[in-house]
């Protein structure tokens, strides 16, 4: 058996986003061509055709905005048989469309977005975040795996450690330019082989993750959503800039999917690891 984890980044830009988060969901190998199925099926009732369609990409940034939002609220919610044919319409006309088509359209990316989340649940996926609270303690050596990564991985190979069975774990990015893919395949080599502790997890982990589009793959879209929620509005004492209140009930969906585990670290034989955690 083996769990793939898909990875995706999000607040690179330290601009637009409160905090830069390496955000990850873990689905059993058996079970993935079925979430991926189920996915297009909601993306279908949600919007009557397939998104992606004339070069459009479904994105956190664009289903999660303040925009949509705005849209969204700008009418009563629209019944589902109505509000999808709408959706569609406003796919469909592109920038000839009304106010109940645009708001339609809004609607139905907010349904998107939480209809996944319980697909997610349902199929038993947990989620991974390693979120930067202060970028200056982030080590920016180009020649080793920077700490976001290192905590990702950790919490992942405890996951598949704590797994039923010889789970083996396959780790999936979103692609990056040629060259910082690279960079990033040699970070992990070298963590992996020549680390005592990147040793051990290779035992679980493989350690040349696969790089992917992520317009064309279904599962770096997911998490894509994960990574931009995680940077918005998940909060704890060391994460305290201010979050968007209307993302609130999105990132209370993705809190029960996060790993929990126990480790001995020093003298405490029952040490909390979450799978989420601050940098």
């Amino acid at each position: 058996m083996a769990y793939f984890l898909f990875i995706d980044e999000s607040g690179q830009d330290h601009k637009n986003s409160p905090y830069e988060v390496l955000a990850g969901i873990a689905i059993q190998d058996t079970l993935l061509w079925q979430l991926i199925k189920d996915v297009h099926d909601i993306e279908l009732n949600c919007f009557g055709r397939r998104y992606r369609h004339d070069g459009r990409e479904i994105k956190a940034t664009k289903f999660l905005n303040t925009k949509t939002f705005r849209l969204a609220g700008q009418m009563a919610p629209i019944n589902m048989p109505e509000r999808t044919a709408l959706a569609k319409l406003a796919l469909d006309n592109g920038e000839s469309t009304n106010k109940k088509q645009l708001t339609a359209l809004a609607q139905a990316k907010l349904s998107y977005v939480k209809q996944i989340f319980r697909l997610c649940y349902g199929y038993r996926c947990r989620i991974f975040a390693a979120i930067i609270a202060n970028p200056d303690k982030v080590l920016a050596d180009a020649s080793m795996l920077r700490k976001d990564y290192v905590y990702l991985f950790e919490r992942f190979y405890y996951f598949l450690e704590d797994a039923p069975g010889a789970s083996q774990g396959i780790v999936v990015f979103d692609e990056l330019d040629k060259s910082s893919s690279h960079i990033l395949l040699n970070q992990m080599e070298k963590y992996f082989k020549n680390t005592m502790k990147g040793r051990a997890r290779s035992n679980l982990i493989i350690p040349e993750p696969f790089f992917v589009h992520s317009d064309l793959t279904t599962s770096i879209q997911i998490v894509d959503f994960i990574a931009y929620l995680f940077s918005w509005n998940f909060r704890v004492p060391k994460l305290t800039k201010p979050g968007r209140t209307e993302l609130n009930s999105y990132i209370e969906m993705l809190k029960p999917m996060r790993y929990k585990t126990t480790r001995v670290i020093g003298e405490n034989n029952n040490h909390i690891i979450w799978s989420v955690t601050p940098v």
